[in-house]
Parts: structure tokens; sequence; C-alpha cells
């Protein structure tokens, strides 16, 4: 019998996937993570009476500290270079899948698992292990890019192909007490305040206020400082124009939000860099195929070559509207595999 330690946060996905591990006859151990010190007491709590329900082992490890040099130091950091962080992407290949993954593979687990929309398939022909996009509305790949072979095939994603709904159903007819719980907020470690606010707090000072300005350098008004604002933002500027303005640009050296109207924001190219592939691909072969710029946005066709290593460019079909510095730019190939991805400069 195969032994699987599953990440369970205490929410429904985790929860859910948990009872479908062990309804499959695997030897399932349950672990939740202990990320951000007092917020974490209610997930805890959660997942040890889903524990309970499904008479399985649970246990907790405590990676504040690596959360914190892993994940939150960085989305801190980028924040204040004016880029737009994904922590997540960040978190994933780092902690969910790094130090759990080590953690249970020491401790004589055969797998890891989590409540994650995506799925894992190994490719007989060459022994490569693929990660494809999930046949839900809910599908999470593209916050995985980073995952490397070796993480690939020890990973299991158990609701990977279910809809939400009925995921949720599923949720009632193992009783689970957390059948009913809502959806947990975007960024896991910031709870009832903006992410500036959470930034200002994290640093102990304000974020300086600074110019907006035109691409032509004129002079419109005051922002209150570069961590409130994301390059595509057009609301919450507090600027009155002819015509609708957007962030393009933020200049965290000069301490400039650049404006610009919605043309002004188009990119025909992009370049990444902090590369992974998870598909082969040679460098400076071009290549075509579809790529998704953040998370929420759907993919769209491209080309892409690989300048180095650690670096690509891709080239829009149609021009693309503000992609974001610090995003990351996800590649897929035709039949939803992800063939990598890096962070947009």
């Amino acid at each position: 019998m195969k032994k699987v330690l599953i990440g369970m946060s205490g929410g429904v996905d985790s929860s859910v996937a948990a009872a479908v591990l062990k309804e499959k006859g695997y030897d399932v151990s349950g672990v939740t993570l202990n990320l951000v010190g007092e917020s974490a007491k209610a997930a805890i709590k959660d997942a040890k009476n889903v524990a309970k329900a499904l008479n399985i082992e649970h246990s907790i490890l405590n990676l504040e500290l690596e959360f914190k040099a892993n994940v939150i130091d960085y989305f801190v950091n980028e924040y204040t270079r004016g880029r737009t962080p994904n922590p997540c992407v960040q978190c994933n290949p780092k902690i969910k899948f790094g130090i759990l993954l080590d953690y249970a593979l020491k401790n004589g687990f055969d797998y890891v698992a989590t409540g994650h929309y995506a799925g894992v398939e190994r490719d007989e022909k060459n022994g490569i292990y693929k990660l494809k996009k999930s046949r839900t509305s809910k599908d999470q790949s593209y916050f995985l890019y980073k995952l490397s072979q070796r993480q690939l095939s020890k990973i299991l994603f158990p609701i990977g192909d279910i809809e939400k709904t009925y995921t949720r159903i599923l949720a009632k007819k193992y009783n689970l007490p957390v059948a009913h719980k809502t959806d947990s907020q975007d960024i896991c470690f910031i709870e009832d305040i903006t992410h500036a606010e959470f930034i200002e707090n994290y640093l102990n000072k304000k974020s300086m206020s600074g110019d907006f300005v035109t691409e032509k350098g004129e002079k419109l008004g005051v922002h209150k400082g570069i961590i409130n604002y994301t390059v595509g933002q057009r609301k919450g500027l507090g600027i009155s124009w002819k015509f609708p303005l957007y962030v393009s640009k933020i200049d965290a050296d000069r301490n400039l939000v650049i404006l610009s109207e919605l043309e002004g924001g188009y990119r025909n190219k992009i370049e990444i860099e902090s590369t992974n592939f998870i598909l082969p691909c040679d460098i400076n072969s071009e290549i075509s195929a579809f790529v998704k710029i953040r998370s929420r946005f759907k993919e769209v066709p491209c080309k892409f070559f690989r300048n180095s290593e650690t670096t690509a460019a891709i080239i829009f079909d149609i021009p693309q509207k503000f992609p974001a510095p610090g995003q990351s730019a996800v590649l897929y190939d035709a039949n939803g595999y992800v063939i990598g991805g890096g962070i947009i400069l």
C-alpha cells in the first residue's frame, strides 16, 4: 500500500482530496503547514477535525521561518521594486512541493498530495512527467509551472479534474466538517487589510508618495506610494482626465508611476527570466504555443524562443495589454500541457 502525505489547509479542496485518496486505498496521513503564526490556528483546527472524521493521522509542520524567507520577503521586495509578484508561484516549488516533499520522503512516504486543480502524467515514450491543465473551470496549473521533474514524479492531485461544485457535493457525501466552508482569499498570509497595508506593517514604515506622470514626463498628480499600484491598474488612481488612464509602468528608482491611455499599454513582445521548462525546448528554436500572462487571463497564441538557460522571449500573435513585470507568463501546448514559463521583466 502506497503511503501519501497530504497537505491539509483546513479547506474543502484538500479535505476532499484526502477523502478521495483514502477511498482509493492509499495509506493517507495529513499535515498542516504552520506558515503564518496566529492566523493559522483556525486552519489547523479545521484540518484536525477533518482528519478525525476520516480517521487518518494528522500532524503540524512549522515552516514559519522558511515561509517568511522564501515567500513573504520575496513578495514584499518585489512590490518595493515596482513589480507585481505572485506568491503562490514561489511557494509551490519552495514550500509545498519543496520542503514538504523532502520531509515526506525522509519519513517513508511515497507521495505528497494537495487539493490543487491540475494533473500530472508520465509520458511512457520518454519518461518525462508532464503537468496538465485541469479540465475544470478552476484550473491551477498556472501556479505550478516551476515544479521540477523530481517533484512532479512524487505528486498526486486527487481532485484535479473534479469541478468545484462537485467537490462540495463530495464533501457532504464524506460528512466532512468543512463542507460549507467558504473559499480562502487569494493571498493566504494577508487578512482584512490591503497588500499595501501589509507591506507597510511588515516594513514598519509608510510608503513614500511621488508623482503620477505621463509617458512624456508631464506631472498629473501625486501617488500614495508605488506599492499601491500594479501595471494595468485603472481604478483607485484619483486622477481626472479626458480619457481613462492606466498604470503603464512603475519606476521604483525615481518613485514614479507612469500613466497612459489604453493604447499605450499594448505589447507585442515580452521577455521573461527565472524560467523553468517542464517539456524539453531547445535554446534559440522558435516554438508556437499559448501563453497566459496572469492567472485569471485566458491563454493566447504566441511564439517563443529561449535566449538562454534562464531567459526567453515571447511574441504575441495579437498584442496584449499591460503585461505586468513580476507576474508569470506560463506557456502551454495545444493539448493543455504546461511547457514552462518565467517571470515577466
